[in-house]
């Protein structure tokens, strides 16, 4: 169909309008209905945009819209009519299809439908028409809140936007051809609007209290009312010119006619006095042509500087990806009048509006209220008013919303997100490199605006940059940045403009960063270091058995009963168990402790151990977890004892421990990365040997290039960074390479290098010392070639390194070198599967697998270390066929009800892969929905104890168990793969710290109830008894729902009365509240506690059960709570006895046993104990030994269920998504405003 052919339905419609007589506007009876009939086309538009091209080339808006908006405003529904359908007609095309298509057809419509928005914004500039939008929406605005109905903020939302879509559109280059100082359309409509008064209104609806919802369409409309403008243009517009200003006027003049003298001249010199008829011909000596003659020239001698093979070649074509990124920047200077206005406007907005509406978008963003690349508006507004504010009688209180670290952050985040998705999306990543620039200008701003406050008069403004800057210059990412967006910056995707600004930015920032150390003689900054460890599943050491571990202790205990318990004042004052200062959390710092005393144990240093012990023990003497302070020294050495034989959770050895293959060709390992956070002083010429780099020195050379075009300030800043370089670390090396010697020459021999004398100047430094350096290094000139880095420099200048030299070698004999040649032929054709293993044992002096392999290269018995690298298990396994699947689904039915459904599956499977690859087949198969269900499942108790059984049952029971356990451990460890992730690892680690807790279980468990017995009289003591109460109701409600249910999750504790909201800020309630396994609220995410998801219905009962409020009693029965609170999970007065009996004849053999092997232990008395003496006896060793590692409920408190989101964020997740469609930065709720199903129903 022809879009010129109006469609016969849409003529009849549009003819139902009305007609134009002269300037009257006569209105058909039908005139509403086909308002509304036209926004029904438009819904239902194609792809092409038929109808919106249609009525555009009808001129429907120009002929009949906009007379019925000014001729009839008394008709409120055609009016609001009229503006909904005007709405749709002005919305940007980019809004329309998406994005700019790259089909031909496409995109012709694309233009056709923008070349229509630029006649409807040329319709649009009149005074009249604006006067009426004007009056409407200050008639809505008179309203209260109370008063406004639903239809009038739909209209006011909708003059807004129609205002917006108008100042939207683009200007036609081809149309607009006015110079500088004339009335372009966009400053007619500007004109319009301050005429109208609506710059009064949007004034006033940015200071409003009552209207901060219309914060983001204001400063969006504000926005583009400036688009054309500098912030410099308007601070100087109406003013006479400084006697400064024409000075420097007057020396650009005086340039460009040096310039063109010194053109002229050259030109005289290069043609003789005489004029001839004839070119002439010319022989260009040293200068081959196609044949080994030399070339002739046939042009006269003033043409031969531009004479190049390639003259009369096709101009190669540069690839699309491969192009320089074009500046879109466009500044005109508008007329007078409207620039006046402007300024007016400018000056009004900072000193009534500004703070406050920086405060509103702020919180908008950062609560996500916005909508999709909404932030760049606030950029923009950040870089223009401050701009504006330094130019007009700098005033720091009118700006000082955005004038702190947290906007320094914000852009900062910004700007790396930018750059994250301007290299992952590649298809816009010219948009994200516009809204990078946009981020880094706001940035310079603010630097530039603590630079001003500097240097301000008042002492107060001096102070508060003082604070900012050392903030920003302790901060190692506000330090950071410039050199990282050097190092990163990419011609092809960053515009000549972006580079501009980053080289003065960065100028700028080092000029701060040197006047601020200067008045220092220490500074003193953040610092991070990411930390990256390999995970190894190789067992580094052996562990010790059973008797090394009696030899060991034997000998320590022979040794600390000799020197009597006695400490020199050496190790006295040398034992220091805790750093303040570390980023370790004090309970880690507390294990780690106890590991230093295993190991000073384990290598028989007794004395140094006992310091050790002492020293813990004085920094945490809560819990007697090493020892009471009035303990006597046979109790530290039965403690000593327990230290020794308890298994702790050990870290794994980083550098030394392994010395694997080959640095080049290493075995792909799990990396563990983690970021250490320290404070160092800080150096400045430190900090600029950071810049002395290739990926640095290059894009200001870049810049360099157009020196010609740059302003002087742009070519000092280029300048001045050199000098840092070459003179200031006397790295002028850096410098030598044939192309900035070429851009050098071209400085040079320019006719008007006078203009640019400083870098004349640097560069006759630089080629001088280079010559000077070429007479001592005779490959000086071949190192013209190519890009020097700091080690680089160093050879050239120190002499260079023969090959190999100061590597590490290992020394390897005559003889040495003939036993390996000897082994590696005798087992090459063995098939051994690593045959570097296979030899290392067999050689007769000590050397690692990486000197082995290397050697093995270097003396040419292999090709590369690649065939000679360790195969790693379960690699070569990659698909899962069909009967795999099904046997690991038949083996998942079979072990899921185990107490290790995974490593019965790992030891079954035929099939042998990693942990990890198997647990992710599972969860992809769809077995299971989480990946804890996999994990082992721990017993709380030890077997038997509520079964009737013997005694001597019982105690084979346990240790059966026990060793049962510790091999299934072994072949698990032994099992696991080099690749399993950094999860399983984890699992492992965590696993084996509960095997050392499970012998101290039930005393864990005593201590944790009589520690809650003990906060609850604590709170009872101080009145809070009913919160104690609601809390157990809370428990056992939860308990309730989760055994009718079936289903687990995060339950909040939500306190209706004031005096369970008092109770929440207690202390000790939430202490208690932590003890019973209730997990605090996430920050930002949530405001109540939790019941953790974790929790089962016999834990939460249980926990319930030891929160009953405890009685006044007598000392003695104390003993019989903690004895009986241990028994909760049993039934029965029978039960608790026996299992009482159990666990004291269980203790007093293991006492025995203990005291048979040591030779000067205590003699028991044996048969006259009593069972209340072996309670008593256990009490007092598990209150010394309970607290060595943590208890398996803490690890409970620290799961985090997915579930458990703030609705808020995943409301605002979902409208984020929603809005993904909208790439341009123009957009706002056209869902909302073009929405009228419920008004046509």
């Amino acid at each position: 169909m022809d879009l010129f052919m109006m469609n016969c339905e849409l003529l009849a419609t549009c003819s139902a309008l009305g007609y134009l007589e002269g300037d009257v506007y006569h209105k058909e009876p039908d005139c509403l209905e086909s308002v509304k009939d036209l926004i029904r086309y438009l819904r239902h538009e194609d792809d092409t945009r038929d109808i919106r091209q249609q009525l555009g080339a009808g001129q429907i808006l120009q002929n009949d819209l906009l007379p019925i908006i000014t001729q009839h405003t008394q008709d409120k529904a055609l009016f609001d009519a009229c503006i909904r359908l005007m709405v749709n007609l002005t919305q940007p095309a980019l809004l329309c299809f998406g994005k700019v298509p790259d089909d031909p057809a496409f995109r012709h419509h694309y233009l056709q439908v923008t070349s229509y928005l630029q006649a409807y914004k040329e319709a649009f500039a009149d005074e009249k028409l604006f006067t009426v939008l004007s009056e409407t929406l200050y008639n809505l605005l008179q309203l209260d809140w109370e008063q406004r109905a639903e239809e009038d903020n739909l209209l006011i939302e909708r003059i807004l936007l129609l205002v917006r879509n108008v100042l939207h559109v683009p200007a036609d280059p081809d149309e607009e051809k006015n110079v500088d100082d004339d009335a372009s359309i966009h400053d007619k409509l500007l004109w319009a609007i301050h005429m109208s008064g609506l710059d009064d209104l949007l004034k006033f609806l940015a200071c409003a209290q009552s209207e901060q919802q219309w914060s983001f369409h204001i400063l969006e409309i504000i926005s583009l009312m400036f688009r054309d403008q500098t912030p410099e243009l308007l601070v100087n517009a109406g003013q006479m010119r400084s006697a400064q200003e024409k000075q420097k006027d007057m020396q650009e003049l005086e340039l460009l006619r040096q310039k063109e003298l010194a053109e002229k001249r050259s030109r005289t010199l290069l043609r003789g006095a005489r004029h001839s008829r004839f070119r002439g011909s010319y022989v260009i000596e040293g200068l081959k042509s196609i044949g080994e003659k030399d070339v002739i020239f046939h042009q006269g001698l003033h043409n031969f500087k531009n004479y190049s093979h390639d003259v009369g070649k096709p101009v190669r074509r540069v690839p699309k990806r491969k192009q320089m990124a074009r500046d879109l920047e466009s500044q005109r200077r508008s007329a007078l009048n409207v620039r006046l206005f402007l300024r007016e406007f400018c000056i009004d907005f900072l000193e009534n509006c500004y703070n406050r509406l920086m405060y509103l978008v702020k919180e908008g963003l950062i609560r996500e209220r916005a909508q999709q690349h909404d932030e760049t508006y606030y950029l923009w507004a950040i870089t223009f008013f401050m701009a504006f504010n330094r130019g007009q009688n700098f005033r720091p209180d009118v700006v000082s919303e955005t004038i702190s670290i947290r906007t320094f952050h914000f852009i900062e985040k910004n700007i790396t997100n930018y750059y994250e998705m301007m290299l992952t999306d590649r298809k816009d990543a010219t948009s994200w490199s516009r809204r990078m620039h946009l981020a880094l200008k706001a940035y310079q701003e603010l630097l530039l605006t603590v630079n001003e406050m500097d240097r301000s008069k008042d002492e107060n403004i001096q102070h508060s940059s003082n604070v900012i800057k050392s903030n920003i210059f302790y901060l190692m990412e506000f330090r950071e940045i410039f050199l990282t967006l050097l190092r990163k910056y990419d011609e092809r995707m960053q515009p000549h403009s972006f580079l501009r600004d980053l080289v003065e930015s960065t100028h700028l920032f080092l000029k701060m960063l040197e006047r601020f150390c200067k008045g220092r003689n220490n500074l003193v900054v953040q610092k991070k270091r990411v930390k990256r460890r390999k995970c190894s599943q190789k067992t580094l050491q052996t562990e010790p058995t059973a008797e090394d571990l009696e030899q060991t202790w034997q000998i320590v205990s022979e040794e600390l009963r000799t020197s009597g318990f006695q400490l020199s004042e050496s190790l006295t004052e040398g034992a220091v168990p805790f750093d303040a200062t570390s980023e370790t959390p004090v309970d880690e710092q507390r294990t780690e402790a106890l590991v230093r005393i295993q190991d000073c144990i384990m290598s028989r240093a007794g004395p140094e151990a006992l310091s050790l012990l002492r020293a813990a023990r004085a920094v945490w003497p809560e819990g007697d977890a090493f020892g009471s302070v009035e303990v006597e020294p046979e109790e530290e050495l039965e403690l000593l004892k327990q230290i020794l034989f308890t298994k702790l959770p050990k870290s794994v050895p980083l550098d030394s421990a392994l010395e694997e293959e080959d640095g080049v060709e290493l075995e792909e390992e799990e990396e563990l990365e983690s970021v250490a956070v320290s404070e160092t002083e800080f150096n400045y010429l430190d900090f600029i040997k950071r810049f002395a780099s290739p990926n640095v020195v290059r894009p200001y050379i870049i810049l360099l290039r157009s020196y010609s075009q740059n302003s002087v300030h742009t070519n000092h800043c280029i300048t001045r960074m050199l000098h840092r370089l070459a003179v200031d670390l006397k790295m002028e090396t850096l410098l030598y390479q044939l192309s900035i010697f070429s851009l050098f020459n071209k400085i040079l021999g320019d006719p008007a290098a006078t203009a640019y004398q400083e870098l004349v100047t640097f560069a006759k430094y630089v080629l001088n010392r280079f010559f000077v350096f070429a007479t001592k290094n005779n490959k000086a000139f071949v190192e013209l070639l190519f890009w020097k880095n700091v080690g680089a420099v160093r050879e050239m200048t120190e002499g260079y390194n023969k090959d190999g030299e100061g590597k590490k070698k290992g020394n390897w004999t005559p003889e040495e070198e003939e036993q390996l040649q000897r082994l590696y032929e005798e087992y090459k054709e063995s098939g051994v599967p690593d045959i570097v293993e296979t030899i290392l044992p067999l050689l007769s002096s000590s050397h690692t697998r990486r000197d082995v392999v290397s050697h093995m290269v270097s003396m040419g018995l292999v090709d590369s270390v690649k065939d000679l690298k360790k195969e790693r298990k379960g690699t070569r396994i990659v698909l899962w066929t069909e009967e795999q699947e099904q046997e690991l689904q038949v083996l998942f039915e079979e072990f899921r009800d185990s107490d290790d459904m995974l490593g019965n599956i790992l030891k079954r499977i035929t099939a042998k892969r990693s942990r990890a690859r198997i647990v992710d087949k599972i969860l992809s198969m769809g077995l299971v929905s989480d990946r804890r269900d996999l994990y082992k499942k721990r017993k709380r108790s030890a077997p038997g104890r509520s079964a009737g059984m013997t005694e001597e049952e019982f105690f084979d029971l346990t240790e059966r168990s026990q060793e049962k356990e510790l091999d299934i451990e072994e072949e698990e460890e032994d099992k696991s793969d080099q690749d399993e992730d950094e999860q399983d690892y984890e699992e492992y680690v965590g696993n084996s710290v509960k095997e050392g807790q499970k012998s101290m279980s039930r005393d864990n468990a005593l201590e944790r109830i009589h520690s809650l017995r003990n906060m609850v009289q604590t709170l009872q003591q101080q009145g809070l008894s009913g919160p104690v109460l609601w809390l157990q109701n809370s428990l056992n409600r939860t308990a309730d729902d989760r055994e009718e249910d079936g289903v687990s999750h995060p339950v909040a504790l939500v306190p209706l009365t004031e005096e369970n909201e008092d109770a929440m800020d207690n202390k000790t309630f939430q202490k208690l509240l932590c003890t019973v396994g209730i997990r605090a609220p996430a920050d930002g995410q949530e405001s109540f506690w939790r019941i953790s998801s974790s929790l089962s219905v016999n834990q939460l009962r249980s926990l319930a059960a030891s929160l009953d409020l405890v009685e006044t009693a007598a000392e003695g029965d104390s003993e019989g709570n903690k004895e009986s609170s241990l028994t909760v999970e049993m039934e029965g007065d029978n039960q608790d006895m026996r299992a009482q009996a159990l666990r004291a004849l269980l203790l007093s053999r293991q006492r025995k046993y203990d005291s048979s092997k040591s030779k000067d232990s205590i003699s028991c008395e044996g048969s006259s104990d009593t069972v209340e003496q072996s309670d008593h006896i256990e009490e007092k060793i598990s209150k010394k030994r309970r607290r060595v590692l943590d208890d398996d409920y803490n690890d409970d408190d620290d799961e985090r269920d997915i579930s458990d989101v703030d609705p808020l964020s995943r409301n605002n997740f979902e409208r984020s998504i929603d809005s993904d469609h909208e790439n341009a930065p123009a957009k706002r709720r056209y869902k909302r405003v073009l929405s009228d199903e419920e008004e046509d129903n």
